[in-house]
Order: C-alpha cells, then sequence, then structure tokens
C-alpha cells in the first residue's frame, strides 16, 4: 500500500477529538467486583459451615451427649492464640446434624479434658497458621481496587502523554482522493482562475512535461478575492482533477497558547506534504498567521511573528521539484507580510473577482441540478438582475427559492420564488406585519417618491426597476433601480446624479411636510462617502485637482493605521471638507429645483404608493408622462416575475478601489 494509501486510510479514522464510551474500562469494574463477591462469598461460605456454640452450651451438649462421637473431633490450635477452637457435630434435632465450633482453653482446662475422656472423644490436635491468610483477604479488596484504576484510566494516561507529545503536531486534515469528487465542472464564473490554476493540475499529472524545458512550476499560489468567490473550492478542484492528496488546514490551527507550537505544526506540515508528493497543501485564511511582521498593536516579538518565520523559511527551503504546491486564500491581502508575497515563495497571485453576468448564469446553472426548475424559468433574467452577488449568495438564492416553493406546495421553482429569495438573502424578509400609522406611510411614501422621481427625470441615472413602501430589513421603504448592463466605471456626471438622487427623499420630505425626518441617515452617509471619495481620490474636484489626500484602503488594519500620519495639512484637509460640502448641496439644490418644478407628478406618485405600495418601473413612467396610472398594480401585489434587479444596502454603494460605486437601491426611513 502506498503512503497516501495510508494517509487516507488515517483520515477516515476518527480523530479521537471527542472520547469514546470506555467499555473497557465497564468491562474491568465488572469484573474487579466479581472477585471481591467471590471472595466474600468464599469466606463466608467456609464459616458459615460451622455453628459458633458458647462454651456452656458445648458443656451442656457434651452431657446430654448430644455429641457424635463417630465423627472426628478436631482441636485447632491457631498460632499467636491463647484460644483452641474445638469443631465437631453434635445432634441437634432427631434427624439433624449440624457442625459446630467453640473456643476453648483446653491446654489449662483439666476438668474439660476429663469430661471429653468421660464422653469418649479424644479430639485430634490441628495446627493452623492463618496469618498469611487473613493479611491476603485483608488486602485482597485493596489490591483489586489499585489494580482497576491502573487498567481504567491506564488508557486516559496514554492519551494524555500522546496529546502532549502531539502537541507541536501539525493539524492539517487529508482529503481522501476518493472522497474528493469535486472538478472543474463544478466550479463556474471564474474562467481566468481556472485557467490561470489549470497549468498547476497539468505539472501534478506529468511533471517531466514542464522539467525537461527547464521551466519551474510556482512555489506557491494565493487566491485572493472577496468572501463567498470560491476560493476554497477551486483549491479542491484542482486536487480533484490532478487526483492527488490534498492537505487542509486553517491560518488559526497553527497558533496556540504555548510558545514555539506554531512554528513546529509549520515544520511538521511540510514534512507531510513530503511524504505523500506530489500533494496540493492548502492554507485557508493566510492572514490570520501571515500579518505584517512588527505591526502588532503591542510591538515586540509574538508568536505569529514566530510562526510566520517558520512559514517562510520551509515555503523557501524545500524544493520544487518534490511536487508539493502550497495554495492559500485570503480576502485580506493588503495585511499579509511583504516576504510572503515575494517570488519563490508565493510566486503567483489570482485574484477571484466577483462573476459577471456570463458568470453568474453559469453559477446558477450548476446550483440548479440539484433542485427542480419550473418550466419556462430563464436562469439569465435571474444572472442579469443579481449584480455584484458571490457564488455563495447566488447559492444561497437558489437554496432560499426552493425552500420557498417547496412551502406554497409547487411541484417547480418559478420566477417569483427566485426574486423574492434574491431580495430575502440581499434585504431580509419583508416584514408586512409591521403595523405602521398612516403618518409614518404617508412619510415614508413622499421619501420614497423622491428618490423615484429623480431617477426618472434626472440625465445620467440608472433605470428605475421598482419602488415599495413595504419594509424589509432595516428600511421601512425601498427604492431599487436595475442597470442596463455591468458597470465597472462610473463618469462624474452619474455619480452627481446620483448624489442627487440620494438627496431626493429628504428634500420630497422637506418640499410636502415642511419638516424632515432622520429617515435620511442613511441617504446621507452613503452621499457623503461617495462625496469624499470624489474629492481626495478620484480627482473629480476642479479646486483639489487630481491629488490623492490620504492613503485610502478598502479595510482598516489597526496595527497600521493606528501609527499612520496625515500627510496633508489643516489648510488642506478644510478645503477638502468644504469641497464635499459644495458636492452635496449642490446635489441637495438640484434635487429641490427638480421636485418643485414637478410637485403634482411627486404627489401623485406618493398617492399611487398608499395605495398599492409597490409600483415598478413603468407604472413610475406613466405617472411621470400622463400624470396617473394607466395600468395599475393589483392592490396586494405578488412578487415581480418580470426582472431582477441588483438591491444592495447603502454601504454597499460605496465603491471599491477598482471602481465606482455599485448599483443598487435606496433605503427608506430605518424601521
Amino acid at each position: 500500500m502506498s503512503e497516501p494509501d495510508r494517509n487516507s486510510q488515517k483520515e477516515n479514522k476518527p480523530r479521537g477529538n471527542e472520547p469514546n464510551f470506555n467499555w473497557r474500562g465497564v468491562i474491568l469494574i465488572a469484573i474487579a467486583f466479581a472477585l471481591i463477591g467471590l471472595a466474600v462469598l468464599f469466606r463466608g461460605g467456609a464459616y458459615q459451615q460451622f455453628e459458633d456454640v458458647p462454651y456452656y452450651r458445648f458443656l451442656e451438649l457434651l452431657e446430654n451427649k448430644q455429641i457424635i462421637t463417630k465423627y472426628p473431633v478436631k482441636l485447632v490450635i491457631e498460632d499467636g492464640r491463647p484460644t483452641q477452637t474445638l469443631k465437631g457435630i453434635y445432634q441437634k434435632t432427631p434427624g439433624q446434624e449440624v457442625q459446630f465450633r467453640t473456643t476453648v482453653y483446653l491446654t489449662f482446662n483439666a476438668n474439660l479434658q476429663e469430661k471429653l475422656a468421660a464422653a469418649g472423644i479424644q479430639p485430634a490436635i490441628v495446627t493452623e497458621s492463618n496469618l498469611v491468610a487473613q493479611t491476603v483477604v485483608g488486602f485482597l479488596p485493596i489490591a483489586l481496587f489499585l489494580l482497576v484504576l491502573y487498567f481504567l484510566f491506564r488508557q486516559q494516561i496514554r492519551m494524555a502523554g500522546k496529546g502532549a507529545l502531539n502537541f507541536g503536531k501539525s493539524k492539517a486534515r487529508m482529503l481522501a482522493r476518493d472522497k474528493n469528487k469535486i472538478t472543474f465542472r463544478d466550479v463556474a464564473g471564474v474562467e481566468e482562475a481556472k485557467d490561470e490554476v489549470q497549468e498547476l493540475v497539468e505539472f501534478l499529472r506529468d511533471p517531466k512535461k514542464f522539467q525537461k524545458l527547464g521551466g519551474r512550476i510556482p512555489k506557491g499560489v494565493l487566491l485572493v478575492g472577496p468572501p463567498g468567490t470560491g476560493k476554497t473550492l477551486i483549491a479542491r478542484a484542482i486536487a480533484g482533477e490532478a487526483d492527488v492528496p490534498f492537505f487542509s488546514i486553517s491560518g488559526s490551527d497553527f497558533v496556540e497558547m504555548f510558545v514555539g507550537v506554531g512554528a513546529s505544526r509549520v515544520r511538521d506540515m511540510f514534512e507531510q506534504g513530503k511524504k505523500s508528493a506530489p500533494c496540493i497543501i492548502f492554507i485557508d485564511e493566510i492572514d490570520a498567521v501571515g500579518r505584517h511582521r512588527g505591526h502588532g498593536v503591542g510591538g515586540g516579538h509574538d508568536e505569529r511573528e514566530q510562526t510566520l518565520n517558520a512559514l517562510l523559511v520551509e515555503m523557501d527551503g524545500f524544493d520544487t521539484q518534490e511536487g508539493v504546491i502550497i495554495i492559500a486564500a485570503t480576502n485580506r491581502p493588503d495585511v499579509l507580510d511583504p516576504a510572503l508575497l515575494r517570488p519563490g515563495r508565493f510566486d503567483r497571485q489570482i485574484t477571484v473577482n466577483l462573476p459577471d453576468v456570463k458568470g453568474r448564469e453559469e453559477i446558477l446553472r450548476v446550483h440548479c441540478k440539484k433542485v427542480k426548475l419550473a418550466e419556462g424559468v430563464d436562469l439569465a433574467v435571474v444572472a442579469r438582475g443579481t449584480p455584484g452577488y458571490s457564488g455563495a449568495e447566488l447559492a444561497n438564492v437558489i437554496n432560499e427559492a426552493a425552500l420557498l416553493a417547496a412551502r406554497r406546495g409547487l411541484k417547480g421553482i418559478t420566477l417569483a420564488e427566485l426574486e423574492e429569495a434574491r431580495d430575502k438573502v440581499r434585504w431580509g424578509k419583508e416584514r408586512r406585519s409591521m403595523a405602521l400609522s398612516e403618518k409614518e406611510k404617508t412619510n415614508t411614501a413622499y421619501h420614497e417618491a423622491g428618490h423615484a422621481l429623480l431617477l426618472e427625470l434626472l440625465e445620467h441615472t440608472e433605470p428605475l426597476h421598482k419602488v415599495t413602501i413595504i419594509p424589509r430589513g432595516p428600511s421601512l421603504g425601498s427604492t431599487m433601480w436595475l442597470p442596463e448592463e455591468d458597470k465597472y466605471t462610473n463618469r462624474k456626471n452619474e455619480l452627481i446624479a446620483g448624489l442627487a438622487v440620494g438627496m431626493g427623499g429628504r428634500v420630497a420630505e422637506e418640499i410636502i411636510f415642511g419638516d424632515v425626518t432622520n429617515g435620511a441617515r442613511g441617504d446621507i452617509k452613503t452621499a457623503t462617502a461617495i462625496a469624499r471619495r470624489m474629492v481626495c481620490e478620484w480627482g473629480m474636484s476642479e479646486k483639489m485637482g487630481m491629488v490623492e489626500y490620504g492613503e485610502h484602503e478598502d479595510y482598516v488594519f489597526l496595527g497600521r493605521d493606528i501609527s499612520r500620519a496625515r500627510d496633508y495639512s489643516e489648510a488642506t484637509a478644510e478645503q477638502i471638507d468644504g469641497e464635499v460640502r459644495k458636492l452635496l448641496n449642490d446635489a441637495y439644490q438640484t434635487a429641490k429645483n427638480v421636485l418643485l418644478a414637478h410637485r403634482s407628478t411627486l404627489e401623485a406618485i406618493a398617492k399611487a404608493l398608499l395605495e398599492y405600495e409597490t409600483l415598478d418601473g413603468v407604472q413610475i413612467k406613466e405617472i411621470v408622462k400622463h400624470g396617473r396610472l394607466i395600468n395599475p398594480p393589483p392592490s396586494i401585489p405578488p412578487p415581480s416575475s418580470q426582472k431582477m434587479p441588483p438591491e444592495k444596502p447603502p454601504k454597499q454603494v460605496i465603491a471599491p478601489d477598482v471602481g465606482p460605486p455599485l448599483p443598487g437601491a435606496l433605503g427608506g426611513a430605518p424601521a
């Protein structure tokens, strides 16, 4: 049997993290009690044959000639005791003979000797030494108890010792090849990443193909991407395609409470990999152990840095020709130590991005193989309505839709269930049971009508999909738009129009009620963040110019950012604040001018929302064009089955460094 096969068998065995029921201990305890019981019974049974007769009673039996002389009478003399024991048989009743014993002082009692001689009894003297027997009987229970304790706790002591000795062993779990059924057919939506790792599979299948040309396969591959994009799935697919052992370990498994354990586990993990070569070692969430050295909040040398040092040495020390390939995954590449990312360690970084519309359709098809779809369901429509969704979110959409269809008793999943599941995954379930007063509903209707009307009237905005005043998640209402295609950049005019749309809810409240509520909190937060990035990062302020102010990261790394000084003066900071305020004030004024000029249309949209609760983009266009609804929806509309728009919470409208704000939705007043 080969080494990988033995490793596979070891992997399939229970790891012993949870103690099993100790049948051996139970059996030993039962045996011990049985031995003690037998000893007691034997001891008791030996003496129960004789009836203890007092001395005066013995004299009566002797005078009454009840002592049977045909049986020998024994005089037992015990070492170390001044008394003797007479043993014999007497006639208790006619036909009943009973063994007896009595304690006498025959040596010093001449009268008794005469009486025995007169009765024709000549006792046979027997010498016994019971000291050893008494000692054995006295210590037997204690010895049995200690023996039981030894056998009962021997296994636990042995396991404890084994655990102490194996504390520095790697916790890498090996995925048996017969259980790894995932291949590249199960990975969709990341074609570029699959192409980059395809040569790893070819190398593992046929290393000589590359070695004869002098090519060197990458020692390490780092998979970088947002959560849920399939980084771990790609690594398992590589192992499934190459048909090699696959060791999986989390970055947090290296670090323990004891100093030096992490470094020892790193060394042991690479030793296991070399024994099973060719193989793949996959380290998930490597940022848990691979963070910048010297950037800890407490400073100094800590256990994580020792583990990282060991990882750096091992990756640079073993030979690639051994066939051990390291694959790591993280969604925080900004916090990794630069020494870990240099060529010779992680030679290649593969970015696993969120899927585009084609990739989303392929992912949906993969997950739909396990469920039953109704006739006529077009997954392209579903894919177009879910921009910004990761593979994990799309899988959750399919699962939620299947559960919803099952609750409704349907034979297949329809487009209506898919849309409702999409909304539930991103925003949460509709809260139709939430009791809102008429005043709250009216305020929410005008707030959402302001957003919707500006989306229709302003240039450079995305097409409106629908607007609703049904509470969902943290919002009392929502206005959603649907991009005509996947967008990766936004023009300045589009961003300015988006700022004006964000101000529409607050402006509508001010125009209609002469007062404002706190319902625009999310709108203000989103608009302020976009305006500040326009000034500080995207160079969209004429006064500030094409200069980046401050070092901007998607995520905060406290160990690095806590000591980072601002690289611009207080005067510049005041100018930045002024430019941000100017952008927001201009957007507010634009929204106010448009809504004042179309106040009647604003009121018509709000009244229609109060009556029907949800309106789609076509119905809003009818109100804008004709002043009234031509084709009104039913009073309680079912989930729409026409289009699938993206709905994103306000915090996700802020764009990453690689692109503009993602399209989505604006929430109404927080619930």
